[in-house]
């Protein structure tokens, strides 16, 4: 019996990874009870992995990809969603994202957003979802669209419900920021469309080969590539497109700022590797435009500003957000050096990065619903009162600054191969160099935690509930194990980069 219900459900487990957080979102809509809303939202987001995992064994294992035709209407006509090994692969890491922190948020959002609004919030956390979900899984560029529209109108309503009164500051500038990101990339898409005539991701690239050949409207697709180019950058918060993410970061709700950190700027950065390699692709070829290059200064500025910006942070969560801004330079550093290793390892930092700054923000988040803060002088001689919180903060901390046997090393190694593999040997000193700016600001705050004296506030705290370190733990430990077993993260994304590369050559 139990086969014979997976058999029916297995043919549309696409369409379900959409539907059950947008429909888990409206229920939680008409609840006032909180714990109501929480339990929803922990069913929803506990089934989605399962799901987004058995569309990852089937591509692999197939290494075809799966079309799921929305009302079965066949692409161009209708809108498809299409799994692929880059499309599943980083399903997988935001719906595993998405679930891991969810027994953390019973008691983090119950201490910082009043009972009234709890629902709200969980509304807004499954309606977010719902929306990076969908951006990864459409084969429709308006679709995606739509969807990444739906993910930042449920992003700003999570930054704005923070108790302090400059998260509402945050949101609007988020929302300035993401409603340019948004306008420039529609344009893109409807030059594209004007071109084309068609906007399923398959037939643009076909079509494009034939349109970047005539003079007429190689300009043009020229003009959409860079409309769409800054618009989703400014989305995953490519320096010098950053301006929004330190206090949108610092001043959300903690699980808020743990689940866009580990989410949001993943599934724009899919975005913008669909787009780049799998509908421009022949464009970059054909008129050798410097799309690499550019990446390749922004990655390695990132790198380093945001790196330096983060050394002198006095507010944890913003630490941590310039970090994440040099983080995405790493990944993006990997997309420009064009190479099987070199994707390799940024599309390993999707997936690892995700699992070690989610687990940061949650030990920062754990730090807040004990004494409030999570600025350096009152988290002084914190480590002495939450051993087992702060000890899964230098867990995440020594992978994120790439040391050996931790999943950031990983991703390093790759990278500085496919800087090899491309010529790029200074490349090399300089990710390594970048690296040692990471041990200084989490050394900073190491040295901050365990060997100060107490802050007043310290003096008082207690260790995390189990609640908050089992999600902690896992993701701590995940940054240990996924530095040796690379099964699931490197061999995966190697095969995803056989994708993505495929659309260029």
């Amino acid at each position: 019996m139990s086969s014979l219900s997976w058999g029916t459900i297995e043919p549309h487990l696409p369409i379900l990874l959409v539907i059950l957080p947008l429909f888990g979102s409206l229920l939680t809509t008409f609840l006032r009870k909180g714990i109501l809303a929480w339990l929803i939202a922990l069913a929803v987001t506990l089934v989605l992995p399962v799901f987004s995992i058995a569309l990852l064994m089937k591509v692999m294992e197939t290494g075809q990809p799966i079309v799921y035709q929305i009302g079965n209407w066949p692409a161009p006509v209708g809108i498809v969603y299409k799994v692929d090994q880059l499309s599943a692969y980083v399903l997988t890491v935001i719906s595993l994202i998405g679930a891991v922190i969810m027994p953390f948020a019973r008691r983090s959002v119950a201490a910082e957003i009043q009972e009234p609004a709890q629902s709200w919030y969980y509304t807004m956390y499954l309606l977010c979802l719902c929306g990076l979900l969908g951006i990864v899984i459409t084969g429709d560029a308006f679709n995606a669209f739509v969807f990444l529209e739906i993910s930042s109108l449920a992003t700003y309503v999570l930054i704005a419900m923070g108790r302090h009164r400059r998260a509402l500051l945050a949101a609007y500038q988020y929302l300035i920021m993401g409603t340019i990101g948004a306008t420039m990339y529609i344009i893109g898409i409807g030059l594209l469309y004007v071109v084309t005539g068609t906007l399923n991701f398959d037939d643009l690239a076909d079509r494009l080969r034939l349109a970047i050949a005539d003079p007429g409207y190689r300009n043009a697709v020229i003009t959409a590539l860079g409309f769409i180019f800054v618009g989703v950058s400014l989305k995953l918060a490519l320096f010098p497109m950053h301006v929004w993410l330190p206090n949108a970061y610092a001043y959300a709700p903690s699980l808020a700022t743990a689940f866009l950190a580990g989410t949001a700027t993943k599934a724009a950065i899919y975005l913008l590797l669909r787009l780049i390699f799998s509908v421009f692709g022949v464009a970059l070829t054909i008129d050798n435009l410097p799309i690499p290059q550019i990446l390749l200064v922004l990655s390695i500025a990132a790198m380093f500003i945001a790196s330096f910006s983060a050394v002198f942070e006095e507010n944890a969560k913003r630490m941590l957000a310039y970090s994440s801004v040099a983080q995405v330079g790493y990944i993006m550093l990997g997309v420009a050096l064009i190479n099987q290793a070199g994707l390799t390892g940024a599309l390993a930092h999707i997936a690892n990065h995700a699992i070690m700054k989610t687990a940061l923000f949650l030990a920062l988040g754990a730090v807040f619903y004990r004494i409030g803060s999570v600025m350096y002088s009152d988290m002084a001689g914190i480590g002495r009162k939450m051993p087992l919180t702060m000890g899964a903060f230098a867990v995440a901390g020594i992978g994120l600054m790439g040391t050996p046997g931790t999943a950031g090393f990983i991703s390093k190694w790759y990278l500085g191969i496919g800087a090899i593999d491309a010529g790029m040997y200074s490349v090399v000193f300089l990710i390594v160099a970048s690296s040692l700016i990471s041990v200084i600001y989490i050394g900073r705050i190491t040295e901050v935690v365990w060997f100060r004296e107490p802050s007043e506030a310290a003096k008082t705290a207690k260790e995390a509930p189990l609640s908050m370190l089992i999600p902690l733990w896992i993701l701590a430990l995940a940054t240990l194990y996924l530095g040796f077993d690379t099964r699931a993260t490197v061999d995966v994304a190697a095969k995803a980069a056989e994708v993505l590369l495929g659309g260029i050559r």
